[in-house]
């Protein structure tokens, strides 16, 4: 059997043609909703009596021309259109059937079908619309579901940016005050060593140039007294 959707399609598909019959005078139309199990790959019959063959060709052939036209639907197969008697449009998932009226009362496929559940095409028409009407009211329904989750997920996302902003601003604070820390600290490691040199170098010249004069004079003041005693002695 075919989907829910699919068998909407068939559903306008049948109705199309059931308003075909009724434009060209068919008698006695009736659309057969066929039982899943005893139908096999059909879901619907539509039957309809024409009063001669050329009746019977004329709405076969329109059926035809306005599901190609308006669906873009083509028949699996047709037979009988050059008798007139008895034509059928398999359209797979329904089945038309045109009958001269002799012909109808013969077959007779409305007494074969029992297990099938008979509809006027106005019956047929109304609960087609029923069933849209059901369709869109449910797709209503949804809708303002989808939207009210559609401005919930604006509200989140707002949310989550205001908590990302305050921890950026909270974070900036951090960086921005270990930055002086940081060059505080590099400018103290960079003083201490000019600190050590400044103090290290002028004690060691001092004491240089103190003792250099010291032991000059030293040396200055020896001489005399050896050259006193070497003149005594002689």
């Amino acid at each position: 059997m075919t989907t829910s959707k699919a068998r909407q399609q068939t559903r306008l598909l049948v109705q199309a043609a059931a308003q075909v019959c009724e434009d060209k005078k068919g008698e006695e139309t009736r659309i057969l909703e066929l039982d899943p199990i005893d139908s096999g790959l059909s879901d619907f019959f539509l039957i309809t009596s024409a009063t001669n063959d050329r009746q019977a060709t004329a709405i076969a052939d329109e059926i035809e021309h306005k599901l190609k036209k308006e669906f873009g639907v083509f028949p699996n197969s047709v037979e009988g259109r050059r008798q007139g008697q008895w034509i059928l449009l398999d359209y797979v998932d329904f089945v038309v059937h045109v009958f001269l009226a002799e012909r109808r009362a013969f077959y007779d496929i409305e007494r074969l079908r029992k297990s099938a559940r008979p509809l006027t095409p106005a019956e047929f028409d109304a609960e087609l619309k029923a069933e849209l009407a059901a369709k869109t009211l449910a797709a209503r329904a949804k809708a303002p579901a989808k939207k009210a989750a559609a401005k919930k997920a604006p509200a989140k996302k707002a949310i989550a940016k205001t908590k990302t902003a305050a921890k950026r601003a909270i974070a900036v604070p951090k960086k921005a005050a270990t930055k002086p820390k940081a060059a505080a600290k590099k400018a103290v490691a960079k003083a201490k060593p000019a600190t050590r040199k400044a103090a290290a170098v002028p004690p060691k010249s001092k004491t240089v140039a103190r003792k250099a004069p010291v032991k000059k004079a030293a040396v200055k003041r020896a001489v005399p007294k050896k050259t006193a005693a070497s003149k005594t002695a002689s």
